[in-house]
């Protein structure tokens, strides 16, 4: 797989059915290895050993209802009372970070309403954080430790 923008670590690979499939920590289970899901492995990873987040406030591959339509964010980021605090979506590294990627972490966050979104296809990484009070949003330099967050 492609060298990302993210520090590398011991990621547990194993071949099963001729797939290839990666050890997910999170959900807990082998998961088939794609391109999308290399980036969200190492981005959990940085995350959790750069960041500070803890793994047990985290979940990946979360259902949704938008719209009356289920949906799955990539990762959800909880605080300590399991409220979100943020929502991760990932894209595969030979997928540009677009307006539509956007468009798409802003529809899910239609309903979650959490106050920071996170965007990034293991070379390119952005982080907004949204004021509901001034009805306004910010792309910040880094993604935050965890321990900067808030509930907003």
């Amino acid at each position: 797989m492609l060298a990302l923008n993210l520090p590398p670590f011991n990621i547990k690979l194993k071949k099963a059915n001729g797939k290839i499939m990666v050890w997910d920590g999170l959900r807990g289970k082998y998961v088939v290895l794609t391109p999308e899901e290399w980036v969200r492995q190492h981005f959990v990873n940085y995350l959790v050993h750069e960041k500070g987040y803890p793994p047990a406030l985290m979940a990946n591959e979360v259902q949704i209802e938008l719209n009356n339509l289920k949906k799955r964010c990539d990762t959800i980021i909880y605080n300590r009372n399991l409220t979100p605090l943020a929502v991760v979506e990932y894209k595969a590294p030979d997928v540009k970070v677009s307006q539509e990627t956007f468009d798409q972490i802003i529809r899910y966050n239609m309903a979650l309403k959490v106050g920071y979104l996170i965007v990034s296809n293991g070379l390119e990484h952005y982080c907004c954080c949204i004021d509901y009070q001034k009805q306004t949003f910010s792309f910040m330099e880094d993604i935050p430790h965890y321990g900067c967050l808030h509930q907003l």
